[in-house]
């Protein structure tokens, strides 16, 4: 099969012989359709994250259609069209069984390489999967829109964490979804997914793809005023855009004590870091009151700075969000039903053969890009 392949730093190869994956006993073999370029995917291009060994096929976000049926498959037909986790969870662990299948100590990432394991993801044409990480996309749904369910559903798990949801308690008491995999054997946080009104305000540090999905998750969950805070002018346009009552550069001197007066003197309810560097984890932690929640989703840097003295002293929570944890049938009808919307995101669709090039223009981060597709066939 046809598959671009990161054979070293930051170089691609797009091989027309790649072998070609047959699905195992519980695991169905999906043509892929649409798969998008993630930011992470970017940042370990060139080596610098240390998962994404080569050679490698990257890609995990990403929607197709079922061509072939192991065996002892139920529940799946050749010809469904579906959308899937970007994690391989092992389901009989205790964190899985628990719920928190994104902390399974046997996961593997599709497209990441670590060194542990390998696991060749999106970027071909076809790739085999395990039943338990399939979700079902509407008809109407096109593959493009579909790939987005993966990003959406990060940040509906961070909002989900800032809500008070424990999401293994609301896994574990999930209700039957007509988007779940035959038997609803992996769950899904859909224990509270209303529109009705949480209140309070929250500042999103970062207004990328993520953060700007973090936004509008946000704002469809019901809180009351959301801030976003970037460097890029035009990223805080589209924020507003979006959802966000108010926005702010990040280089605007004494930000971090604007916001808390703004928000009642004190800060805002919650804030959402969404990049993984320095300063941008110490503004979400200085703009919240005192007692607030900062949920950390970017992973960019290893280690950052942190202002402990201010965490002790005005009691904060500080809550990492990984991945996500059953949150793909809420982002499925979030992205149907226009609630949370990806077409502004959706920067460029183009052939698998172009990836090389649209590898390049991203990482250049010259064009102000934001979500490319790959269309492998």
């Amino acid at each position: 099969m046809k598959a671009l392949v990161l054979t070293a730093p930051s170089e691609f190869n797009y091989d027309t012989s790649f072998p070609d994956p047959t699905p195992a006993a519980g695991e169905v073999l999906v043509k892929v359709a649409a798969c998008g370029i993630c930011g992470s995917d970017i940042h370990g291009m060139d080596g610098r994250s240390g998962r994404r060994q080569m050679p490698i096929v990257m890609g995990h976000e990403a929607a197709g259609e079922i061509i072939a049926l192991g065996e002892g498959v139920e529940g799946w037909n050749l010809g469904d069209r579906v959308t899937f986790d970007s994690t391989e969870y092992c389901g009989e662990c205790d964190e899985c069984k628990a719920g928190f299948v994104n902390l399974c100590p046997n996961r593997r990432v599709l497209g990441v390489s670590p060194g542990e394991y390998r696991r060749h993801g999106c970027f071909a044409e076809r790739i085999a999967l395990p039943t338990r990480i399939l979700y079902r996309i509407p008809d109407a749904l096109s593959y493009e829109k579909a790939a987005f369910a993966e990003p959406v559903s990060i940040a509906l798990h961070a909002v989900n964490l800032a809500d008070g949801i424990e999401v293994g308690e609301a896994f574990t008491a999930h209700a039957h979804d007509e988007n779940c995999a035959h038997g609803c054997e992996h769950g899904a946080a859909v224990e509270d997914d209303s529109d009705e009104g949480i209140g309070g305000t929250a500042v999103v540090v970062g207004a990328g793809l993520i953060g700007l999905l973090v936004v509008q998750a946000l704002k469809a969950r019901g809180w009351e005023k959301v801030i976003a805070v970037d460097l890029d002018d035009s990223r805080l346009e589209l924020a507003r855009k979006l959802g966000a009552e108010e926005t702010f550069n990040a280089k605007q001197e004494g930000l971090a004590m604007h916001i808390r007066k703004i928000c009642g003197g004190d800060g805002a309810d919650a804030s959402f870091e969404v990049v993984g560097a320095g300063a941008p984890l110490d503004l979400a932690i200085r703009c919240v009151r005192k007692g607030g929640q900062v949920v950390l989703i970017g992973n960019l840097q290893p280690n950052t700075p942190f202002p402990l003295q201010e965490v002790v002293t005005r009691q904060l929570t500080i809550k990492g969000s990984c991945s996500c944890a059953g949150e793909y049938p809420e982002a499925i009808r979030r992205i149907q039903d226009g609630s949370i919307q990806v077409e502004p995101l959706l920067s460029a669709v183009a052939p698998l053969e172009e990836g090389a090039g649209w590898f390049k223009r991203l990482y250049d981060n010259k064009e102000g890009l934001l979500k490319v597709v790959l269309q492998p066939a």
